[in-house]
């Protein structure tokens, strides 16, 4: 059994009792593996930090039900398991209950820890959880977590109002001044930009035993059992097999699902991991490139400084290396950034665009078709992703790679759907604010391979001909 952790609304302390929990199950010495609701990359990071193990995302709008299923299934099988929810409990896409913490309970049948954020509330607590536990009767609350609670006596007003409701107390934190993860532009700072990282998991790992009444929660987190036919790897092919596939990983480029590259290795592909920030160059004998989101604008003078690593890219890029590149990816490859305080720094310029920061957010899964064919996808393939970003491309693709809509409710008459081009594909490049999990979809990552593949003959093709000169 899994406990799923949701909360009423969005900034309740989902993600600190998560960490809480997870710290104090590894304080215990038990494996834990983690999951998280929806399309996050930054909560997963702290997530991973602390358990040691990739966490998973359960997203069924970028995956399917199906998909999330089999994730859950394989991945929970031997370990301790707890899932994030995301938002409200019952938030999901476009107002939807698609996608959210309710519907991932209800697909995976595990019951709810409800947070609730105590700071304002007395008597009202009650008429708050009584709502949560009726509004859907397919869901079991398992009991709840109070947070933020001010003093003895609030705890005792609280925990008076709660108890018609038999719905047990599992855990009480008081208001934390001394435990916060700093933020900015879109959301947590990452892991590795926290070098202080370990001292706060240590303090996370005492409130989780200190807070919680483990004698109720870890009958609750028992190790889950797995179906034989629900492994999810994908079986490496020949013709696939050895091809080396450099993937950018550093301070400014970190986010990727663990799915995607669980699924270019499956395939046989070599993930060699290098750094646009400290490297001087692309890794020998890539012969293909993947550029993940990040906070390249918060690395900008780094990377402009790189001037190596920036040419290295450009002429590989240049002589048809296949390349996928997602938002922060995107920027790296434009002519330059301006960043948050309005200085623009050079970048890799293989795209004829300029990436500048702004106030404005882009927020929310898209459904996109192709428009021509990339090395990821070939025109008229529909696929679903998601945007998070405060930046945009003062000028736009020539060649855009989508046409793009938002989510949308099945009745939203066909009429009513606005799409916009996105994307850029130039080269062999497919560069694009968008996110895609290729978790369900595994087509995409087999047809990128073989570009790889065929791109890495012909480099050997083209080196043993000059060779006969």
């Amino acid at each position: 059994m899994t406990l799923v952790i949701a909360g009423d609304r969005s900034g309740v302390g989902k993600t600190t009792i998560t960490l809480a929990l997870l710290a104090a199950l590894r304080q215990r010495g038990l494996a834990v593996q983690s999951f998280k609701v929806g399309p996050d990359y930054i909560d997963p990071m702290f997530h991973q930090f602390v358990t040691g193990r990739p966490c998973r995302n359960l997203d069924p709008v970028l995956t399917s039900e199906h998909y999330v299923q089999k994730c859950f299934s394989q991945h929970s099988q031997t370990s301790h398991s707890l899932i994030e929810g995301v938002m409200g409990l019952f938030d999901g896409a476009g107002g939807t209950d698609w996608g959210s913490t309710a519907h991932i309970a209800r697909l995976l049948n595990l019951p709810i820890l409800l947070v609730l954020d105590c700071a304002s509330l007395s008597g009202s607590v009650a008429a708050i959880a009584h709502g949560f536990k009726t509004f859907d009767p397919r869901l079991k609350l398992a009991g709840l977590v109070l947070n933020r609670v001010g003093s003895d006596r609030h705890q005792a007003m609280l925990t008076e109002a709660l108890a018609p409701l038999g719905l047990p107390i599992l855990g009480v934190l008081r208001r934390q001044s001394a435990i916060t993860i700093p933020d900015r532009h879109l959301g947590l700072v990452p892991t590795a930009e926290l070098p202080d990282l370990r001292s706060l998991v240590d303090q996370l790992a005492y409130l989780g035993e200190a807070c919680f009444d483990w004698q109720q929660l870890l009958p609750l987190l028992q190790t889950s059992q797995i179906c034989p036919d629900q492994a999810i790897s994908e079986p490496a092919l020949p013709d696939l097999a050895g091809v080396r596939v450099a993937i950018a990983h550093d301070q400014a480029f970190s986010f990727y699902y663990p799915d995607n590259l669980d699924a270019l290795a499956d395939l046989g592909a070599e993930l060699v991991s290098w750094s646009p920030l400290q490297d001087a160059g692309l890794p020998a004998g890539v012969q293909g490139l993947y550029l993940g989101g990040g906070f390249p604008e918060m690395f900008a003078p780094a990377l402009a400084a790189n001037l190596p690593a920036r040419q290295s890219v450009r002429q590989a890029l240049q002589a048809g290396l296949p390349t996928y590149a997602e938002c922060g990816g995107l920027m790296y490859l434009c002519q330059q950034i301006e960043t948050l305080e309005q200085e623009s720094f050079p970048m890799v310029g293989v795209l004829p665009a300029q990436a500048t920061m702004g106030q404005r957010l882009s927020l929310g899964y898209r459904q996109a078709i192709a428009l021509r064919d990339t090395p990821l996808l070939s025109a008229g393939t529909g696929v679903w992703g998601h945007e998070f970003h405060r930046s945009q491309l003062l000028d736009r693709a020539n060649a855009p790679i989508f046409t793009t809509t938002g989510f949308r409710a099945k009745s939203t008459p066909a009429s009513a759907l606005t799409w916009q081009p996105e994307g850029w594909q130039q080269h062999q490049v497919h560069a694009s604010y968008i996110h895609l999990h290729w978790g369900d979809r595994l087509e995409l990552p087999r047809r990128f391979l073989s570009h790889c593949r065929a791109y890495g003959k012909q480099v050997a093709l083209t080196g043993l001909f000059n060779g006969c000169q």
